[in-house]
């Protein structure tokens, strides 16, 4: 019977979730979809010196404003909770003292000065210290003691630590889904500290007995925990869980967009781009990190994005739905090495979906910008304003230097095209213009259009110079979406008014 598929994403609350980490989470969750298989979230809390308030609940946030759904986790339950490991803390020790009693770890009373010490005796010999195969029995351990001494250590309450005891050449050997085999010998891997004496495992013990027990048929992460690897496989080895072990994929980094390199949040704020989905306050520092919701992107492009940050379909398509991406999503073709992060990518991604987003959910959140501004319009004014100059804009934020001027009347007038197209005659024109306009009763698009054009062609005028004019003066610059979609959106009585404001301004600065 083959084995359900069950992926969890496992956090650490230390601070803002980077980019790189939602890409993980998208993977796995792409994975468990395309196999119809579970997705969890897991809270990685051993660490107490490094939690940071408020944290987890960023996390959460984050992926309810992206739309991707956990099945099992923290806030959400499961026949397998808890989710957050600080409320598993008393189940660790068990497994600890299993390894303990199998040979698989030792206790190390070693104090920090002490390992400091040795650490500098081999500095000067130019060497890597390391607590492994090769140096334990020359340190303070329950190998290289005796039972008495250990037993009187542990009675006087001497801080200890656990460590797994790596077996002397070894080799291990990896399955990566991504990598091909990979082998590491024992003899180059340090026995890693387990578990503590004040009672909290560390990250390595805490994540196999979870996986297991929560039964995770495939481990996806980033490729900084492979070198971790050979000591989880040995763990599963250690602990008589090899027939359940997941299957691993290490995920290729996130690389800075230029030179190398993972990218991290200085790269982002020296080139002007979010690394955060959501924007982040330090609780410490009040610090304020940006964050992608923040900046205007929508998440559907963000999913999009990082999807492609790694991984190809195979195909020429670049526009995906989640249910797409979940369709024709495979860990063969993750890439190996790493993705560099292309800042006009994103922006040309965002543009696409603000395309596709409906013109009434466009105009709901361009219509806080203009409430912050004190400009007050009516939802279905706004709405077709959003349907003229969508197409211009990257981010629902850009709306406003692109549509301006249906709102408020230009104060200044562009002074290159003044220059250019400006002529003696040109108040005289705009003034029959005018006329033309207030005389027109069916007013629409495609009567102004036909009369105006029929004056400028009937007196043999350069069509090109009393457009632009008029443009210049509704508009203020030489930009924007259809003159005559301007001039009917904004109607009769305030364009013949612009139009005289203008000849009034521009001819009193002649």
């Amino acid at each position: 019977m083959e084995r359900k598929v069950r992926v969890r994403f496992a956090p650490s609350p230390t601070g803002p979730l980077h980019i790189g980490g939602v890409r993980t989470a998208l993977y796995n969750y792409l994975f468990a979809k395309k196999f119809g298989g579970d997705f969890l979230l897991r809270i990685e809390d051993t660490d107490q010196t490094r939690f940071v308030p408020g944290a987890e609940e960023y996390i959460i946030e984050a992926f309810n404003w992206l739309g991707i759904k956990f099945d099992e986790g923290v806030g959400i339950g499961g026949e397998f909770g808890p989710y957050r490991q600080s409320d598993r803390k008393p189940m660790y020790k068990e497994y600890a003292e299993q390894l303990l009693n199998s040979g698989w770890a030792y206790y190390a009373f070693d104090t920090p000065e002490e390992l400091d010490k040795v650490r500098k005796e081999f500095e000067q010999e130019k060497k890597n210290f390391q607590y492994d195969c090769n140096t334990r029995g020359a340190l303070k351990n329950s190998l290289s003691l005796s039972k008495e001494e250990v037993d009187s250590l542990l009675k006087n309450n001497t801080p200890y630590v656990l460590r797994f005891k790596f077996p002397k050449d070894t080799e291990i050997h990896i399955n990566d889904l991504i990598r091909g085999e990979v082998k590491m010998n024992s003899n180059l891997l340090d026995d890693k500290v387990l578990y503590k004496s004040d009672g909290m495992p560390t990250y390595h013990l805490a994540n196999i007995v979870d996986d297991h027990l929560m039964k995770i048929s495939h481990v996806i992460r980033g490729e900084e925990w492979l070198p971790s690897c050979p000591l989880h496989v040995m763990l599963y080895k250690a602990f008589g869980w090899e027939k359940s072990m997941p299957e691993f994929a290490h995920l290729p980094l996130l690389l800075k967009p230029d030179g190398n390199g993972k990218l991290s949040k200085r790269d982002g704020d020296r080139l002007g781009f979010p690394v955060f989905p959501l924007q982040w306050t330090d609780p410490k520092t009040g610090d304020i990190s940006s964050g992608y919701r923040e900046s205007g992107y929508l998440p559907e492009a963000v999913i999009n994005i990082l999807a492609l940050l790694g991984w190809n379909s195979g195909t020429e398509q670049e526009i995906f739905t989640l249910d797409e991406l979940i369709d024709i999503f495979s860990i063969e073709r993750i890439s190996k090495s790493g993705a560099k992060f292309d800042l006009e990518k994103a922006k040309w991604f965002n543009h696409q979906y603000l395309q596709l987003m409906p013109n009434n959910k466009i105009a709901e959140q361009y219509l806080s910008i203009l409430k912050e501004k004190n400009i007050d319009f009516s939802i279905e004014y706004v709405e077709k304003v959003v349907g003229l100059v969508k197409e211009r804009c990257n981010f629902v934020v850009d709306l406003w230097e692109q549509s301006s001027f249906f709102f408020e009347r230009p104060e200044t007038y562009d002074e290159k095209v003044i220059k250019k197209r400006w002529k003696e005659d040109t108040a005289q024109r705009l003034n029959e213009i005018a006329e033309i306009l207030n005389s027109i009763e069916d007013f629409n698009v495609e009567k102004t259009e036909h009369e105006v054009h029929s004056f400028i062609e009937e007196r043999e005028l350069n069509m090109g110079q009393i457009m632009n004019c008029l443009r210049l003066s509704l508009v203020g610059a030489g930009k924007g979406p259809s003159l005559f979609e301007i001039i009917c959106l904004i109607g009769q009585e305030e364009t013949i008014e612009r139009i005289k404001t203008a000849i009034e301004k521009i001819n009193s600065n002649e």
